[in-house]
């Protein structure tokens, strides 16, 4: 009985005392723009939105400073807390002897929110994504089945790429599925590998994938521009690609829609490769080269010119930048793998025959008739032309 009374009075207690102690905040920050509050703190403690314009303009006035002789003289109208608090907010001055890049911000206290954005709904879109469109394909596999040639393979081959061609499908193709093998084993070091293998093992994984990948990254970028610079005058859109998507492509029912060399859908891979891909290598470099390659204050300041009512911020720090653009580094990539699994399929165990197209250059005849009609139309044309003269 007496620990209930204990118990109740305790709460009494705190309950009543509570409300002081908050308004007691309030007044502190009312009176000297200096204090954070209660509801602040657990704001911030809840991931909520906080702002912080009370401590980042109090950065003291110069016209109240005191005399050279007196209190806080030496700092003219400023106190310890405006000093440190204009440091944190990179709004003082600061002079140091190191000269590398970026080196004169002391304090940069968004790396908690990049870090929880990581390893929060970075990781999360990388492991739903790359998992719905697995499961998607193998239901898809046992509903739709392998899309076979129908009346089967003719056994008379036409030449579908050449060997430039195809080695500067496979370099991209292979650098890009180093990079995403390396990225994906940084993205989920922390979270899966250390539990699994400890920190030890991590720490030589991340450092032989941050190799690997740094080193590749060139490869991928140059195979990217060797493939636009030979495919681009083939995956101009037209009105026959509108056809062939109404159609399903062949892939959903019998359906062969016409196609020249490349389909809709290969031209939206394509599209998708070349601009994700071109983006993806533009915060690489970022990354690649630590506060050289500032995009996304100039990048914020078009879209706000665009649509103002965006409002996003133009004035970024080095490090700051550095954080989006690791952060847009993980989107775009994780768009990129989970597009190229699909693609994988369908060049595989999807469809019969698809992979010669890569492998050996020639296609059976069938084939191409079937998903490529107007391109072998064309090739039939130039043999002929070419036999005659």
């Amino acid at each position: 009985m007496n620990l209930k009374l204990i118990g109740a009075f305790l709460t009494a207690l705190l309950t009543f005392s509570a409300g002081p102690a908050i308004a007691q905040d309030e007044g502190q920050r009312a009176s000297t723009g200096g204090a954070q509050t209660l509801e602040d703190i657990l704001a911030r403690q809840k991931g909520l939105e906080v702002d912080e314009g009370f401590r980042r303009d109090n950065l003291g006035d110069p016209s109240t400073a005191a005399p050279i002789s007196g209190n806080l003289g030496t700092l003219g109208g400023l106190s310890q807390s405006d000093l440190y608090r204009g440091i944190r907010y990179a709004e003082t001055d600061v002079s140091v002897s190191n000269t590398s890049a970026a080196a004169e911000i002391l304090v940069q206290d968004g790396g908690m929110s990049w870090l929880l954005t990581r390893e929060g709904a970075i990781q999360s879109y990388a492991a739903w994504g790359m998992g719905a469109i697995l499961a998607l394909l193998v239901v898809f596999y046992f509903t739709r089945g392998k899309m076979v040639i129908e009346g089967g393979p003719s056994g008379n081959t036409i030449e579908r790429f050449k060997p430039l061609e195809r080695f500067g499908h496979w370099c991209l193709a292979g650098s890009f599925i180093m990079l995403a093998i390396t990225g994906l084993l940084l993205l989920f070091g922390r979270t899966v590998l250390i539990p699994i293998f400890g920190h030890e093992a991590n720490s030589s994984i991340a450092t032989f994938s941050i190799w690997v990948h740094n080193n590749i990254a060139w490869v991928f970028m140059a195979s990217l521009v060797w493939i636009f610079v030979t495919w681009v005058a083939h995956n101009i859109p037209n009105k026959l690609d509108l056809v062939w998507l109404a159609k399903g492509g062949g892939i959903i029912g019998n359906a062969h829609p016409s196609a020249r060399k490349f389909n809709a859908g290969q031209k939206i891979i394509f599209w998708m490769t070349i601009l994700l891909g071109a983006s993806v290598s533009m915060s690489g470099m970022s990354l690649l080269f630590p506060f050289e390659f500032p995009m996304f204050a100039e990048t914020f300041a078009a879209i706000n010119a665009v649509i103002p009512a965006m409002g996003l911020q133009t004035e970024l720090l080095p490090h700051e930048e550095m954080q989006l653009a690791h952060l847009w580094h993980a989107i775009v990539a994780t768009t990129m793998i989970i597009a190229i699994i699909a693609h994988i399929y369908i060049g595989s165990v999807g469809m019969e025959g698809a992979f010669d197209a890569m492998g050996s250059g020639h296609v059976d005849l069938e084939w191409a008739r079937q998903h490529h009609d107007l391109w072998v139309e064309e090739e039939e044309a130039k043999a002929s032309s070419g036999g005659v003269s």
